[in-house]
């Protein structure tokens, strides 16, 4: 095997090499960095026709970058002790450098990833960017919101306020519910017999460490996102190089151009309605002997809350008997919520990918995000409490109940009817096809 040859120096003006070229060719040579990122980054095959639903993946990567920078800063000043943790809190606000802002870009940053990532996997849905050959970068995607939802809520304790204690007590409760080792769980939870010191530490720990194993995993899902590359609105995959342009300049200022609208929306939110999101009973120390009247979660966990909390006993018509109480009911639903995800591209079959071509799965699609909006604001509410004022006798429970019940059905009985028997509209040839046709038929 002969040894490689030096590569090409790059030229300077003067038809030297510069220095930086001199050292950027030296390291290609033997780590190629700069040729996988001008690969990668630049010259990437991209669909023509990726629209602006394309940019959220790109922003959530952005976000997290943001998340773990001022998470590192607020760490620097938090005390992760339950005598501490609320006063380190209040000092990071009040006396460290810029830690009112450091803290309002983290925490309602985390906010801004589950939208960002939420409108992230409708589109996916939306699109079908789960089937074939992209089972595996959907799959990594699930993978990530399921960390994202361990990170979210442990870093909800940090503060140690009212709803921290208490949603952490009432959430790690809900693993007693498991059949015979559900209260050594929560034991080893919490790190002792009720949530104390042990639970906060080992919480901040796992918040600290788990953003970072988010990004591994982002960099196994970019990685299966450049094996066969990005789905498209059309669905269809890309037959020649007239179907592809180079990501770079294109996409880049296209996302940037996201980027600075979204930064708007989320500055916004920082400097005008910092606390818009929070619940003000964390304002409140947290304290052991007094219950808040209602405990709930992030508005990002919301619909999850529901459906735990309007799944019933599970019994035998007419007879009396449960074959499972409503807890462990309601924590199957819940965890099978997000676990459903990972079967779709074997209860969507059909080989159209995009619902711009399927009519009825576009209409219940679009009943399928309402459903989901109202799951969360069945979570946000008392589950006796009336829905409308003037019928007593229609509560949350009730609409909770019709919303968990459509949200399964979509995926295990809407879905497979749909792709075994929907009329599809025909697919363009390829993906420049409706641009050429359009163009022919207004006669330029």
């Amino acid at each position: 095997m002969t040894a490689p040859s030096e590569p090409p120096q790059a030229s300077s003006t003067d038809g030297k090499p510069g220095i930086i070229e001199q050292a950027k060719d030296w390291i290609d040579y033997r780590m190629p960095i700069f040729t996988f990122m001008e690969h990668e980054l630049n010259e990437y095959p991209t669909p023509k026709n990726l629209n602006y639903w394309w940019n959220f993946g790109s922003l959530a990567g952005i976000v997290l970058v943001i998340l773990i920078v001022t998470g590192i800063v607020l760490a620097m000043n938090y005390t992760p002790h339950v005598d501490h943790a609320f006063d380190s809190v209040e000092r990071i606000m009040r006396d460290v450098n810029y830690g009112w802002l450091i803290r309002y870009v983290h925490m309602n940053g985390a906010s801004m990833f589950f939208l960002v990532v939420y409108i992230h996997i409708f589109r996916g849905l939306y699109f079908g960017s789960f089937k074939p050959p992209r089972e595996l970068l959907w799959w990594l995607g699930i993978v990530i919101l399921l960390l994202m939802m361990m990170t979210a809520f442990m870093g909800y304790v940090l503060p140690w306020g009212q709803m921290s204690f208490w949603g952490a007590t009432v959430i790690t409760n809900l693993f007693s519910a498991i059949p015979w080792i559900g209260d050594a769980i929560v034991t080893w939870l919490w790190g002792g017999f009720a949530v104390d010191n042990p639970t906060l530490q080992r919480f901040y720990s796992l918040h600290y460490l788990l953003p970072f194993v988010i990004v591994g995993v982002i960099f196994l899902h970019l990685w299966a996102l450049h094996v066969h590359g990005s789905n498209n609105p059309l669905g269809i995959d890309r037959e020649s190089a007239k179907d592809s342009i180079p990501f770079h300049p294109y996409y880049t200022i296209k996302d940037l151009f996201g980027l600075g609208v979204f930064l708007i929306f989320f500055m916004g939110i920082v400097f005008f309605a910092p606390n818009a999101l929070g619940e003000p009973e964390n304002y409140l120390p947290a304290n052991p002997l007094q219950t808040p009247a209602e405990i709930v979660p992030e508005w990002y966990l919301l619909p999850y809350y529901a459906i735990l909390r309007s799944v019933p006993d599970i019994a035998i018509p007419f007879t009396g008997i449960v074959l499972m109480k409503a807890k462990l009911a309601g924590v199957i639903a819940m965890f099978g919520s997000i676990l459903i995800l990972f079967a779709l591209p074997w209860l969507d079959f059909s080989p159209v990918r995009s619902a711009r071509f399927r009519p009825i799965t576009k209409q219940l699609f679009w009943v399928f995000v309402v459903v989901c909006i109202v799951l969360g604001k069945v979570g946000a509410n008392p589950p006796n409490l009336a829905v409308f004022s003037g019928i007593e006798g229609f509560k949350y429970i009730h609409l909770g109940q019709i919303a968990t019940t459509y949200y399964f059905a979509y995926f295990l009985v809407l879905m497979p009817l749909l792709a075994k028997f929907e009329p599809t509209r025909p697919l363009p040839q390829s993906i420049s096809e409706p641009v050429l046709r359009d163009r022919d038929e207004s006669g330029e």
